[in-house]
């Protein structure tokens, strides 16, 4: 009797579909289990704890994409010392080497925090880290046609030809 196996891309395979079902499955149950009482500060877009103002199409200030790539910076550091101390923190390792290999593996690791301190210091010393809103500059016109006039263009409606329309005018 011939036996059949999975290959190994075949169990992947089967994994990312049970994988898809079980997330399918969850946001199917939660539809059923939750509330549904929208109101109008439920249906209010978030944006960081902000009320949300005027045109969404607004430039962000840089500074929010600086803290994020700190924050990146960071927490990749984090994943680099966990592996770091479970590997380097054993016992029958740093015994078998008369304790250099624990030494090594400290120092190593403060110079490894020591660069990244540096570039916090530097990114603070800078002030990428300062959270004060800068005031917003208003481009100031130096035209001698009165505001009014521009408001009464802006408020004009114009009517679109078509191309029909163009051709008997002309």
């Amino acid at each position: 009797m011939a036996e059949t196996y999975i290959s190994d891309f075949g169990t992947i395979l089967l994994y990312l579909i049970g994988g898809a079902i079980f997330v399918v499955i969850g946001l199917f149950t939660s539809s059923l289990i939750r509330p549904n009482n929208p109101n109008p500060e439920k249906l209010t877009t978030y944006e960081s704890g902000e009320e949300p103002i005027g045109n969404a199409w607004v430039q962000f200030n840089p500074r929010f994409y600086v803290v994020a790539l700190i924050f990146i910076i960071f927490d990749v550091e984090l994943a680099f010392l966990f592996p770091w101390a479970t590997v380097f923190g054993r016992r029958e390792l740093i015994e078998a080497t008369d304790g250099t290999w624990g030494w090594f593996s400290l120092i190593e690791m403060f110079i490894f925090i020591g660069v990244l301190v540096l570039g916090l210091a530097y990114a603070w010393a800078k002030g990428h880290l300062d959270w004060i809103k800068p005031k917003p500059i208003l481009p100031q016109s130096r035209s001698k046609v009165p505001m009014d006039v521009y408001q009464r263009v802006n408020e004009r409606r114009y009517e679109v030809k078509k191309p029909q329309q163009l051709k008997e005018e002309e």
